[in-house]
């Protein structure tokens, strides 16, 4: 992988990591400051569901971040690619919802994924 390629990916994975924090174990203190369309009363009962889908997003930051410490250069990038498939089909799906994730999530991943397919090697 590519330098810039490497620099999105971690981009990409720490903010993953950012949203597992925000949707785990802040979700009642700074899940309000980040989601702001939500009503306030909506986010004690709704903190399981936010948490479950905290842990959603530290997988797709986990393999991020092996794809970054994979020996193989062509595995990285395979790996690298297929985690960030990922990112962009979850982006894409919550976008129909929420249009945060667009920005947020999948518009992150596409650009990501054209480093990753502009900076192959053959």
């Amino acid at each position: 992988m590519s330098t810039i390629s490497k620099i999105l990916v971690a981009l990409v994975a720490l903010a993953h990591v950012y949203f597992c924090f925000v949707e785990m174990y802040a979700w009642e203190t700074r899940g309000p400051e980040v989601f702001t369309f939500l009503a306030p009363e909506l986010f004690a009962p709704t903190k399981d569901l936010a948490a479950n889908q905290g842990l959603y997003n530290l997988f797709l930051a986990g393999g991020l971040i092996w794809a970054l410490f994979v020996p193989s250069v062509q595995w990285q990038r395979n790996i690298a690619i297929y985690f960030m498939l990922c990112v962009l089909a979850a982006g894409l799906y919550g976008a129909l919802t929420l249009p945060l994730t667009l920005y947020a999530q999948a518009i992150p991943a596409a650009v990501t994924l054209l480093s990753l397919f502009v900076g192959r090697k053959a």
